[in-house]
């Protein structure tokens, strides 16, 4: 039986769009690829070089059949487990767009939301001219810890701009993404990028930072096995697994934020799938944070930690 391609070959000229979309999109649903209508646009847009409007609007154009060739290896791609993300080589993150390679972390929507408790929380520091005085905020000091593509340290760079923001990762690799997406998006020169494990060796008194954000790797060891195999197999597992219950990174983050945050300091942090409560207990072991609070995502999951220094 011919696909979908085939049935509309127009002499030896090539194809047109809407069949290479269909037939991508079959192949990906036969593959039982989530989202496989968004992935064959991706993809298909990825290989043209153009947008979503512009596909179904030259619905009936011919493809070159070099380019034809390179969407259909694409979709084997994709077919075969490969992150729509990693073969595009980009993901958007708070409206910005990020390059991502198997090096990083893909950014996802839900950790949106540790920006948009991070800018909450600090309130008023936030912005960069006092409302009463006319006068420039004083400058803030940010650590994201496990920055992967940058997108947090990025994100809070741009919205604010008295921020001076220092991104930790233990891999050198992942911190050269992290640089490029950071002069992608003109903010290279407020943003540090440091090679260490968490925190270690970023201040040597207390009171160096007043927000200190993270979505560190919270993925109990022994549940790889129950991850998709898009994750499991392409997405670092540095950047996945927290230890064997998950909640091992969270301990030594939130000590080592506690010796390095400011009075009224906030530490924002991504949530894994239920380690809520357990995390909240790792508060009560030092006797300096208050106003700790839980804050689900749009689906109703407990996403993000924040507590404040005292």
């Amino acid at each position: 039986m011919m696909s979908v391609v085939q049935t509309h070959r127009i002499g030896s000229v090539g194809f047109d769009v809407r069949a290479a979309l269909k037939d991508g999109m079959a192949r990906l649903r036969a593959a039982d690829v989530r989202s496989h209508t968004l992935a064959a646009e991706l993809l298909l847009m990825h290989t043209l070089g153009r947008d979503r409007v512009w596909l179904y609007t030259h619905s009936d154009d011919l493809l070159d059949p070099a380019a034809a060739e390179k969407y259909f290896a694409l979709i084997a791609r994709r077919a075969a487990g490969e992150p729509t993300q990693y073969i595009t080589g980009k993901q958007e993150f708070w409206g910005l767009e990020f390059e991502v390679t198997p090096a990083v972390l893909i950014p996802r929507p839900e950790t949106e939301h540790v920006v948009e408790v991070a800018l909450e929380r600090l309130g008023e520091r936030g912005i960069k001219i006092n409302m009463k005085t006319g006068a420039p905020s004083p400058r803030l000091r940010i650590a994201d810890v496990g920055t992967g593509s940058g997108c947090l340290a990025i994100a809070l760079a741009h919205e604010l701009p008295h921020a001076e923001v220092f991104a930790t990762d233990i891999s050198a690799e992942t911190l050269a993404v992290a640089r490029r997406n950071a002069a992608r998006h003109g903010v290279s020169g407020r943003i540090h990028f440091v090679e260490t494990d968490l925190l270690e060796g970023l201040g040597h008194s207390p009171s160096s930072f007043d927000l200190i954000v993270s979505n560190p790797p919270y993925i109990a060891r022994g549940e790889a096995a129950s991850l998709q195999r898009e994750v499991r197999n392409h997405e670092p597992e540095r950047a996945l697994f927290g230890g064997p219950t998950g909640i091992e990174i969270y301990a030594r983050l939130i000590e080592q934020a506690g010796a390095l945050l400011a009075p009224r300091g906030i530490l924002v942090l991504e949530l894994g799938y239920g380690l809520a409560s357990e995390v909240r207990k790792l508060f009560h072991v030092q006797n300096c944070w208050v106003n700790v609070t839980i804050t689900n995502d749009l689906a109703g999951i407990p996403r993000v930690v924040a507590a404040e220094h005292v």
